[in-house]
């Protein structure tokens, strides 16, 4: 079997390449990888190279296959795994399987460290490791992109899950945001801002009574806006706030302000900048937990803390690096019983865009940059289908589809692509 599949070679060597697969062995599975959502992850991966935590050594001559927020189909299962798997499955894979045997370290993980498995990729063989560390997960819903865009909200969900609280003078710390409380979303409106939004508003087991957003954008704030409504929110009793920071002249006291005087609980940091940070530790109310979910590129990144407050306040700060199995299942759960990740994409690619885009990530305005490795297409914002549809019906279908969708990428869209992706 043959692959297509984009390798890193070192720092900012990326190449698309062609190359066979090996046959499967009884305990190893190959995959038809349908679509990859491209992560800022892999574009720090693909800067640092060798450098970074969870690429191999020798990359230069082992190169492994980017990319690992993905799905497909499965094609050929091994025996050892039969009974729990078949061709025809749908799945979407939990990169981070921290598996102690794995064969590239503890550390390892699909679109990092293997030769044979990663999300850029036509055809894959997914290790043996990935089926015993329970995180080859099927899929049920409907179409593929939610089952790749499953791992970033895991992201999202396993934060949430971190976040705690204490009991002053009893020692005990209590998970999760507060139920009915105070919450905020600094920087809050870049994809994984909007996939917390999107989360946040359809718990059912608990939720704040108010979530303040900000931005200093306001067309992304006015597109959160229209995705994720302050009517919805208010249907679900959550004060729902979208604020443009750099109209305040004091924006830590506009804030503060209007959370009633007393600063916010839960506060998530999504932009790895120092007076974001520094912003969010002033907003802090008493025993107020502030999740800095942006991780940064410098290994050195520093910003100041309220160490009095900390004392005395009983503020604290937690991070996450990725959501773990059970995060991947429940965010698969919710996309099957209904919650539509399609506000997250703002740009469609084939396997063909995927080594600039990669490369240029932070500097492509918009959403995600969802790729169908099986076909050749440009990277193509959903806003200019319309002007490419006027010389190619392709385009011109796609952007009707979308209307429907208020302007949003939709399984009904994705199939249609799947379709008719030859007329490109």
């Amino acid at each position: 079997m043959k692959t297509r599949a984009v390798r890193l070679y070192g720092k900012k060597d990326l190449r698309l390449e062609e190359f066979e697969l090996p046959q499967i062995n009884e305990n190893e599975i190959l995959a038809k990888v349908i679509c990859d959502s491209l992560c800022m992850s892999s574009y720090k991966a693909a800067s640092q190279g060798a450098d970074h935590k969870r690429i191999p050594n020798d990359c230069d001559v082992n190169p492994p296959i980017i990319g690992h927020e993905f799905a497909g189909e499965l094609i050929e299962i091994g025996s050892k795994w039969k009974n729990k798997f078949k061709a025809g499955d749908k799945f979407s894979i939990q990169p981070a399987i921290n598996y102690p045997g794995s064969r590239v370290g503890v550390l390892g993980a699909p679109g990092y460290s293997y030769s044979y498995i990663g999300g850029d990729a036509t055809y894959v063989i997914i290790p043996n490791e990935v089926m015993e560390a329970d995180c080859l997960l099927p899929f049920t819903g409907k179409g593929y992109y939610p089952a790749s865009l499953a791992e970033p909200l895991s992201c999202v969900i396993g934060a949430s899950h971190a976040n705690y609280h204490i009991t002053p003078g009893s020692y005990i710390h209590k998970m999760e945001i507060v139920d009915g409380g105070k919450m905020a979303l600094l920087a809050g409106v870049g994809p994984m801002g909007l996939a917390a939004i999107n989360y946040i508003l359809h718990r059912n087991d608990r939720k704040p009574s108010l979530l303040i957003v900000t931005d200093i954008d306001q067309t992304r704030l006015d597109r959160a806006a229209s995705l994720y409504t302050v009517a919805f929110a208010a249907s679900r009793g959550i004060d729902l706030q979208y604020v443009n920071t750099s109209k305040f002249t004091n924006a830590i006291e506009s804030l503060r302000e209007i959370s009633g005087g007393d600063g916010f609980n839960d506060i998530f940091v999504f932009a790895p900048v120092a007076p974001v940070i520094e912003q969010a530790d002033a907003l802090l109310a008493f025993d107020g937990c502030l999740n800095f979910f942006a991780g940064p590129s410098d290994p050195n990144f520093k910003a100041t803390l309220n160490f009095y407050n900390v004392h005395y306040a009983y503020t604290h700060i937690v991070g996450t690096s990725g959501g773990n199995t059970n995060d991947m299942k429940e965010a698969i759960a919710l996309m099957s019983s209904g919650l539509d990740p399609a506000g997250l994409v703002t740009h469609i690619g084939g396997i063909n865009a995927v080594i600039d885009a990669t490369l240029h990530l932070p500097e492509i305005p918009g959403g995600k940059k969802l790729i169908y490795n099986h076909i050749e297409m440009e990277l193509t914002p959903i806003t200019e289908f319309a002007q490419k549809g006027k010389t190619n019906s392709v385009y011109a279908r796609l952007a009707e589809i979308c209307d429907k969708y208020k302007g949003l990428w939709s399984t009904e869209a994705e199939a249609y692509l799947l379709a008719n992706s030859e007329k490109l």
